[in-house]
């Protein structure tokens, strides 16, 4: 016998639900998945040659051939076995919260998600500030644009707030057609620089000289690249984006909730195409950027800065051709922008109302998506809409999911004994964490706007949970048959329930308890009592299920024992639910608690117990306004 306690549900039209709802063989094909994740992992190429030349100067390519090699030979192995390991998309926060548990986990979880804001915010706000370069920066527009960046760039993302509030369904469909136009569009630029570089070669001659005269020897300029590639880890985002999408994969009709082989064999195959795809462009477009771009078109006011293949795309291939590849490039970042908002409106539901650390209005798809345009607003005013300006941050989000997807394996595998895998994710993890440790030294600034991040969720979070600790926190309540004897039988008569510390269940205390019960409530006789005893599992957790096992103990004494993160809140759902299942008004013995109440509150904030009397009373208060039906509670 169970009973349901009514929750807020999910629009189903956002996409929290529409990321989760295909959890079974159905689905798209994986390279259609690719797409969707592809408007934001292969849009980098906007503006990451750019940065790429900004960073390294003339080692640029060396350079991303090294972050090529990180991306393959680590990133890629790291996010196959995530998706192992997380099949339903919940990425390696979600291993690494099963690796940790209590508060502990809790507050690691929101640091991590901290970075996560940063990456995904920082994507939206970096796509459209990128975007707003091609549009004022071509040709025929950048004498009416030029000097309207920032505002440019708030339409853009006010733009795309707004079909989130309209309601927005990731459509994989229109992805397949922005990628596939923009790779083809880039292809043919690059192939077209290519040829321009076969046909002249003396400015290969040209570099490989200057290269010398700057680094001298090979061995020194293969040092350096390994010094200022991680200036270049834009290229490298997109892996966690493309676990977070696997229940969208198509996989096997033999697939189950349970073992999905088949989504996870197409999302490995989903994460390597897209990464060889992607390492691909990354080093022919830094070489021909590099060899055919002068250094100062890079720098701050110049016609390559954050937009190096557009520049190349108006030089060699005309003003017709490179205003496609404009439009198609501002098109891709700025839905990059849309896939970076879904991503965080199905990122926050997972957690934080789980946690009991969001707001009730945090449910809803339309309040978080103002807080979430509204913050992208803030961001693109503080950077003042500039690309360049926004790497280090960007970079530093994505470094720091990688760095946690790594120790998360490296945990998984040690955990399952295979000590190879565990050391080779070790020696990855520990180069992620250099990466990520002199991307924070060079630019401070992402730190702080992940810090930032991450103060504001935390704050927000456990005031949250503060406010929401009276609330019932029981998604459903079931009596086992022993605990159904027990209701039917007291229904009869006044139901008394007498909450009990599971620790002390000899005969003498559940004799001395009853005995209590009887003098503080008047009583001529031991009164028909159940004794109810309530073991804290783990009370960082807010939502729990109690499933109820019924017992008689020492041949005399009934009991009802439950598990839950809270002894309050598991005795007001309890009755409640007793209340409901037998038509009677239950009433509770609850023992005063001896010592300071601050600190007894402190203990059921932090540990699940302490103030049980008051604060039972207080949760059905609140979920039950009718005083003549609220379960009565006695203090004693």
């Amino acid at each position: 016998m169970s009973t349901t306690i009514p929750r807020p549900s999910t629009p189903a039209s956002s996409p929290a639900s529409s990321a989760t709802a295909p959890d079974d063989h159905r689905g798209s094909s994986w390279w259609r998945v690719m797409c969707l994740t592809g408007v934001d992992y292969f849009s980098t190429l906007g503006y990451q040659p750019g940065i790429a030349a900004l960073a390294a100067g003339l080692l640029s390519p060396l350079a991303t051939v090294v972050l090529v090699l990180l991306t393959l030979l680590g990133a890629l192995p790291v996010y196959r076995r995530v998706a192992e390991e997380s099949p339903h998309g919940e990425g390696s926060i979600a291993m690494l919260e099963r690796l940790m548990g209590f508060w502990k986990g809790k507050l690691f979880v929101l640091v991590l998600l901290g970075f996560a804001a940063t990456d995904f915010v920082i994507t939206m706000t970096l796509s459209a500030a990128d975007a707003t370069a091609h549009l004022v920066e071509n040709p025929n527009l950048e004498s009416v644009l030029h000097g309207h960046e920032l505002g440019i760039t708030i339409v853009l993302l006010a733009l795309l707030g707004g079909v989130f509030l309209r309601g927005f369904r990731e459509a994989i469909g229109v992805a397949v057609v922005l990628v596939g136009t923009y790779l083809s569009l880039n292809l043919v630029v690059i192939a077209v620089s290519t040829w321009q570089i076969i046909r002249d070669p003396s400015v290969v001659g040209d570099w490989t000289s200057a290269l010398t005269e700057q680094h001298g020897s090979p061995v020194m300029m293969v040092a350096v690249a390994l010094l200022v590639f991680p200036k270049l880890a834009l290229g490298m985002s997109g892996f966690e984006t493309g676990v977070a999408v696997m229940p969208l994969v198509r996989g096997d009709a033999s697939d189950t909730e349970a073992a999905p082989r088949g989504r996870v064999r197409e999302t490995k195959k989903l994460l390597t195409v897209a990464a060889l795809t992607m390492s691909g462009f990354l080093v022919s477009s830094s070489f021909v950027t590099t060899l055919l771009i002068p250094a100062a078109e890079f720098e701050d006011g110049g016609e390559a800065n954050g937009r190096a293949l557009a520049y190349l795309a108006h030089a060699h291939l005309g003003n017709a051709f490179g205003t496609t590849y404009d439009a198609a490039t501002i098109a891709i970042l700025w839905f990059a922008g849309a896939s970076a908002m879904a991503g965080l409106l199905n990122l926050i539901p997972r957690y934080l109302p789980r946690y009991g650390m969001a707001p009730t209005w945090t449910r809803a798809t339309r309040p978080l998506v103002l807080v979430l345009t509204g913050t992208a607003f803030l961001i693109t005013w503080l950077f003042d809409a500039d690309v360049d300006a926004q790497a280090g941050a960007y970079a530093t989000g994505v470094l720091m999911l990688f760095t946690s997807a790594g120790v998360a394996v490296t945990l998984a595998a040690r955990r399952a004994g295979q000590r190879a895998w565990a050391t080779a994710f070790a020696a990855i993890t520990a180069v992620f964490a250099y990466t990520t440790a002199v991307n924070v030294w060079e630019r401070p600034d992402g730190i702080r706007i992940g810090a930032c991040f991450i103060a504001a969720i935390v704050a927000v979070s456990l005031l949250s949970r503060l406010r929401r600790a009276f609330e019932l926190r029981v998604t459903d309540v079931e009596l086992d048959a022993t605990s159904q004897v027990f209701v039917r039988d007291c229904a009869r008569r006044t139901i008394r329930l007498v909450a009990h510390e599971s620790g002390h269940r000899g005969a003498a205390e559940y004799a001395a308890k009853v005995e209590q019960v009887r003098r503080d409530l008047d009583l001529p006789t031991d009164p028909d009592i159940v004794f109810v005893e309530v073991v804290v599992s783990d009370p960082s957790d807010f939502e729990s299920r109690l499933l109820v096992r019924g017992e008689v103990l020492h041949g005399r004494h009934r009991v009802m024992t439950v598990e839950s993160s809270s002894v309050a809140n598991a005795l007001a759902a309890l009755l409640l639910h007793v209340r409901d299942v037998s038509g009677v008004v239950p009433h509770i013995h609850i023992d005063w608690t001896e010592g300071n109440p601050v600190k007894q509150m402190l203990r059921f904030l932090l540990f699940g117990n302490g103030e049980v009397a008051p604060v039972t009373r207080e949760v059905l208060r609140r979920a039950e306004p009718d005083v003549a039906r609220r379960p009565r509670v006695h203090a004693g």
